[in-house]
């Protein structure tokens, strides 16, 4: 059949920010995504194609792929990330071998470590075109595709919640996730475009806590001595929030503020964590985990 979306497929983009967008920050408000360490692929069916970013065929390269890729109809064309995982985390290292033993005579036996792909986006289903589509059909769509078939093509994780997405953008670093990409809901597929947004983490690094926000019982973040003066921390996740308010005993009653004039209490001495700071004026910074003295 004739593709709906013909290869090469030119694939569309994400362009940086140092935070996490707030609900409202694209049209239709935002999907939050976990953005995977992987090859960028799109996969074509009618014949089966695993098609790079860059528009090379890669199909004979992940054949477990290609294999799970001819149960979907003739006509879709699926964007996403190629990945593998070894230890409960992505190998990026793994899948790179891999790639590049594509590109040479590849020996007798199995290919490595089994490839997965995580799926983002439909860009056709039954031999329409559906790039037009607001991202909410084309996820529905996806999703409704690729639930009876399950691993090794699964659609990535999505919210709307922008509290579970701080969440995930601070506790999933471990697994090699590298951020988010942050779509809006109403949005169409538009091929090079960089309409989306990506936030990626940094290196993670030790650092100070001095005090908090919100109330001894329910903190909100931390506050942070980095060097350049007293910094709040992106909103802390439920076990990290429930874990600074078992430290704060007995309650603090001093006050503070910082430069912009938000209160916030002293701690009653200084607490060691682990953060993720991003770059930028108005970076996010994030605390990974709490290291009690």
């Amino acid at each position: 059949m004739t593709d709906p979306v013909p290869p090469p497929v030119v694939v569309m983009l994400a362009r940086r920010v140092e935070t996490v967008p707030e609900t409202g920050a694209l049209p239709g408000g935002c999907a939050y995504e976990p953005k995977f360490d992987g090859h960028r692929m799109v996969v074509l069916t009618g014949p089966v194609r695993l098609q790079t970013r860059s528009g090379r065929i890669v199909t004979d390269t992940f054949p477990e792929l290609a294999e799970a890729a001819r149960a979907l109809p003739p006509g879709t064309v699926v964007d996403g990330e190629v990945v593998i995982w070894r230890d409960g985390r992505i190998d990026f290292g793994a899948l790179q071998r891999r790639a590049l033993g594509g590109t040479r005579r590849r020996p007798p036996g199995p290919p490595g470590p089994p490839a997965n792909y995580a799926a983002f986006d439909l860009l056709a289903a039954g031999g329409t075109d559906l790039r037009a589509r607001p991202y909410d059909e084309r996820r529905a769509a996806l999703t409704a595709l690729l639930a009876p078939l399950g691993p090794p093509l699964q659609p990535v994780p999505m919210t709307t919640d922008r509290d579970e997405a701080l969440n995930w953008y601070a506790s999933l670093a471990a697994t090699g996730i590298e951020g988010l990409v942050v779509k809006g809901r109403a949005q169409r597929y538009r091929p090079g475009r960089r309409d989306w947004l990506k936030l990626r983490h940094s290196v993670p690094q030790d650092a100070v806590a001095i005090g908090f926000t919100g109330t001894p019982r329910a903190p909100r973040a931390l506050v942070l001595d980095l060097g350049d003066g007293p910094l709040s921390s992106a909103p802390l996740d439920a076990p990290l929030r429930a874990e600074l308010a078992a430290l704060l005993t007995p309650v603090p009653l001093a006050t503070a503020a910082l430069d912009d004039g938000t209160p916030y209490r002293p701690l009653p001495g200084p607490l060691p964590v682990e953060i993720l700071q991003g770059v930028g004026r108005h970076a996010l910074t994030t605390v990974l985990r709490l290291r009690p003295p």
